[in-house]
Parts: structure tokens; sequence; C-alpha cells
């Protein structure tokens, strides 16, 4: 069945179930992750400001959403469930909103999954995960807050299950009165969050809880023969000293290097990942590695460890989750990215936080890394196209891409150099800086050899404000070259108040064939780009105040001395799906 005619008939389906979010009377703690305002955290939104509100990306009608929780698929339908305010556009009253999909990308919404009802989650139901147990029922597992004090409150670990298997849309959540699961024994009480989808093997399931012993991040393993019973390993799965807390870890196998095809989670793997979100810096950082099915631990192939780990994305992304599709068979990424905007301005336009595309992971064929694709079914909104090929940039050239909508886009490009001879010389005194520095030091309005080039999305008529996503090519001593792939939000809005940052990353590749290629979702306060096939991925949030509907525009351009071409460039007008 076509995916439209699919997301038409759960409208029809769903036409007598609530799609507002219900509102329950729960109270405030402090989380270590987000800043408590009990002046703002129950400010309802009178009017929903839409300027800055994305058209194509995940998000409820108004009100504040963060981690991205317990996504799974059961009878037909992809289920996703993700922290969110009933009551207001900042942090506070959390409860899991519930939405459905047949294709993730059309979503209706139905009433909160699970809402602080119990002693046990009295004062809160915190980020957890879904696993679908044999007999296909699925469980969902989530912190609870049973204490205000010590802050951020005392946690646990608990679980629901389905009211009635048989409905699709999974409805009404049951919490037994056997919880909590796991309280934190010999554990850091205030740090002890966030249980992972589990897994089975040697006659266990076991999966992984989050926390830290002072500066030291730590993922605790706990196996359980019944799923309620559950005992921590003697050792750590994994920790590394000076890192922090530990907050939403994940854990899965892969496939072979290169095959796109996902796996269970209690498959066996030729290579796993192990990601951890770093609270302290907001960074999502993963490793791939192997896993030891006696000791229960993890050992990465980069023994350098954390502060070398690997990001899904070099920008406004944080708290993931995968899981794992059996129809498409694939492993599927979703990723939560907060505003820029001050706690005033998300008060004022009565919303803040959206999910972003989900995306589909697999090995790298290098092994070194993962590549992230936006999933296909997002191409089912692509409207009036705009083709270009072998047009040439010299410096200072910027060409405008007309004929379709700019703040609401997908656009895929294909950039290609004839020499090396221009390449900059990387300096060595950079070293000590971060690819996100680097960008600073090195924005797209700083002439170069090779690049900058790329494009500038969200533009005003005057270039008065610009988000430019480009490539960057330097030439190290030991004659290799090192690509660096920027997003740059400093130019992106004339608000001077704004929190406009500057993103990077490099991009680990060949540039034997001189090629280098780029795609930006661009959906009116978020650039989502990926670099070379989905090596590199930055996300940045932005707040145009003249670049906005149709006053935006879309450039491609080079500022480096070396010609380059616009091999191919595609680009897409995107319709606005159905979104809750």
């Amino acid at each position: 069945m076509d995916l439209q005619i699919q997301s038409k008939l759960i409208r029809v389906l769903l036409c007598c179930i609530p799609i507002i979010f219900n509102t329950f009377n729960g109270n405030g703690v402090v989380m270590a992750s987000h800043k408590v305002n009990p002046n703002y955290q129950s400010v309802s939104a009178v009017k929903v400001k839409q300027v800055y509100r994305t058209a194509f990306h995940f998000q409820p009608k108004q009100h504040w959403i963060n981690d991205p929780n317990a996504p799974m698929y059961y009878k037909g339908l992809y289920h996703f469930f993700c922290q969110y305010n009933p009551k207001g556009a900042v942090w506070g009253n959390i409860v899991w909103a519930h939405s459905v999909s047949t294709d993730m990308i059309n979503w209706i919404s139905l009433k909160p999954a699970l809402v602080p009802s119990k002693w046990f989650d009295k004062y809160g139901c915190w980020s957890g995960s879904a696993t679908i147990l044999p007999g296909e029922k699925p469980v969902i597992l989530y912190t609870g807050v049973i204490k205000e004090k010590p802050e951020p409150g005392y946690q646990v670990q608990n679980y629901a299950i389905p009211a009635n298997y048989s409905d699709p849309y999974l409805q009404e959540w049951v919490k037994p009165d056997n919880n909590p699961i796991l309280k934190p024994v010999q554990v850091n009480i205030s740090s002890f969050r966030d249980p992972s989808t589990a897994w089975y093997n040697n006659g266990h399931w076991k999966m992984l809880v989050g926390s830290r012993h002072y500066s030291r991040g730590i993922a605790y393993l706990y196996r359980s023969k019944d799923f309620v019973r559950w005992t921590r390993a003697r050792h750590p799965f994994n920790e590394k000293l000076g890192t922090g807390m530990w907050e939403c870890p994940d854990f899965y196998p892969l496939s072979s290097q290169g095959q796109r095809n996902g796996l269970d989670a209690s498959a066996s793997g030729t290579k796993y990942v192990f990601k951890v979100s770093l609270d302290e810096t907001r960074n999502e950082c993963y490793m791939i590695g192997e896993y030891d099915l006696v000791q229960d631990r993890f050992h990465p192939d980069n023994t350098s460890g954390w502060t070398a780990g690997l990001r899904y994305d070099y920008g406004n992304f944080y708290a993931s989750k995968t899981f794992f599709d059996p129809i498409k068979k694939r492993r599927i990424l979703w990723g939560w990215a907060n505003e820029s905007s001050t706690k005033d301005e998300d008060v004022a336009k009565g919303w803040a936080g959206i999910q972003l595309i989900p995306r589909m992971v697999w090995l790298d064929p290098s092994g070194k890394q993962l590549l992230q694709w936006p999933i296909r079914e997002l191409e089912t909104l692509r409207g009036k196209k705009k083709n270009l090929k072998n047009v040439k940039l010299n410096k200072g050239d910027i060409m405008e891409i007309k004929g379709i909508t700019a703040a609401q886009a997908d656009v895929d490009v294909t950039f290609t150099f004839s020499s090396f001879s221009k390449v900059e010389p990387y300096d060595k005194k950079w070293e000590k800086f971060s690819p996100q520095d680097l960008c600073g030091i090195n924005g797209a309005t700083v002439q170069g050899g090779l690049g900058p080039f790329g494009i500038l999305a969200l533009a005003s008529k005057n270039l008065e404000e610009y988000t430019p996503v480009f490539f960057r090519i330097f030439k190290t001593h030991d004659k290799n070259y090192k690509v660096l792939m920027c997003s740059d939000a400093t130019p992106s809005s004339t608000n001077p108040n704004e929190y406009k940052p500057s993103f990077g990353g490099f991009v680990d590749m060949d540039l034997t064939n001189k090629t280098l290629c780029l795609r930006s979702l661009i959906d009116h306060s978020v650039v989502e780009s990926f670099g070379e096939g989905g090596k590199t991925v930055i996300t940045s949030r932005v707040y145009p105040e003249l670049a906005v509907y149709g006053d935006a525009h879309l450039h491609v351009f080079n500022n480096g001395s070396e010609t380059i071409t616009v091999e191919r460039l595609n680009a897409w007008s995107i319709n606005a799906p159905i979104m809750n």
C-alpha cells in the first residue's frame, strides 16, 4: 500500500482517539541535564508562534520535548515516545508523549503512555527503552524518580507493559506493582538512569544503565532470566575517568562492513557499537569494538577512549536512541535537537525542541566508523525539483538556486575540483584545537585555497543572514589531506542575542577522485547536513530574522582560489507531512 494512503488511513482510524497530549498534576524536580524553571515550566502556550516551527521534523503541536524514548515497530505501526512537558515550553512536568506512524514521517499523536502515578515514579518518568520479548510482547524500561532530594532525585528503574497486546496502537500501559525492578545499590543514587534496550545471550537478558562516580562515567550491565529480577555484573560494561555522567547508553551489533542491513539487539555482530551521551559536554560519542560475551564487557577498537570517540553528529544533537526495524531490516537512529534560543524566547513562541529525521545507520566499508543517511521515506515528501550540472564556481562566486522553497528543502550536491595545487597547509598549532574551533577560525568568509565551498542555506536577499555549510581541504605535514566540514550559525541571524555556534568535524575519506558530496535538509530553524554519504553529520539550529518563509534563499558558493565544479545538484521543495 502507498505510504501516503497508509498515513491517511491511520488518520481515519484514529479519528475517535484524542490527539491532544493530556496533562497531569506533576511535580518538577532538578534534573542534571535540565535546569528547573518553576516560573516557566507550567506556563501554557497561549498562541504558538509558527515562524521557526519545522514543517517535516517531528514535534508536538506545542510545548517542550526532549529525549527520544523507546522507538519500536509493533503490529504494523512504528511507535515513538519522547520526554514531553504538557504544561509549558521549558523542561518540567515530564510525561512520555506517544505517537504512531506507518512510515516514520507522518505521525498521529495519542495520549501520553507514561505519567507519574506511582510511588516509584512520583517525581518523574524519565528516559528509557523498549524491548520486544518473545511472543511479540513489548516492554518498556524507564527511570522513575522517587524522591526530590538529594538533587536531582533518587532514581530507580521500572518497567511497564501494554494493557492489551492485541491493540496495535498500545494506547494503555500498566506499571506492575513489583516495580522498581532496580534500585541504586552501591551506585550514585542521583545519577542512575536511562536503561537501554535489552538483548539476550548465554541464557540471560542484559541491559545497560548510565551512571557516574565523581568524574568517572560508567555504564553498568545488569542480567536477568525473567526480565524482572536483575543482578549487576561484577565489572562495569565500560567506564572512563574525567567524562562525567553517562546518559542514554545504547549498545547494538553491526553487520559486515559496508552492508546496510541492521541486526536485532540479540543477534551476533561482526562488530558492536557502544554509545553514551556525555552530560557535561552535551556530546554524543560512540565507539566500535568487540563484545566479550563471557565477561560482558565492551572493548573498543580505538583504545584511546572517549577523548577520541566518534560522534553521530557534531552539532545540535543529543540523547539519541536506536532501534531495529524488523520490516526493512535496518537500524534506525533518532536524535533530539534542542533550541539555541533563550527560555524567554521559548516561552514566547510556545514550544521547544524537535526530533531530527530518523537516520539509517550501518558500518562503513573501512570498519572505522558508522555511516548515516535519512530514511528513504522522507523522499515521498519531495515536490518541485531544481537540477544543475557542471557549473563552474571561481573564487568569490555565489550562485542562487531558484525555483524551490528554500526554507523547506532537500539539497544534494556533488562538488569536484581538478587540482590540489592551491591547497593550504595544515598549521601544526591547530592540532590543539577541535574541529569546531577550526570552523570558527576558518569560516566561510575566510578565503582559502581549496575551499571553503558549499551552500548558503536560509540566506536573506542581500546576504545579511545565511547559514553556510561547507568543506575546506588542507595538506598535512606528512603530505596527506585533511577535509574539514563546517556548519556555521555565526552569520545565521542579525539578532545579536542569539546563541550562534560554529560546528565542525573532519571527514575521513579518500580524495583520489577529487569529489565531495553534501546533502542538507533545510527546515526553517534547522539545517541537518550529511557530508560524503553520511561520514560526517552536523545539525545547526538557527533563527534568522530576515530569511524566513518566502524571503529565504539558497546559494552554492566558492571562496577558495581553486575553481570548484558543481558536478550535480538536485534540490527539492519538501511538502509538510501529517505531524501530530
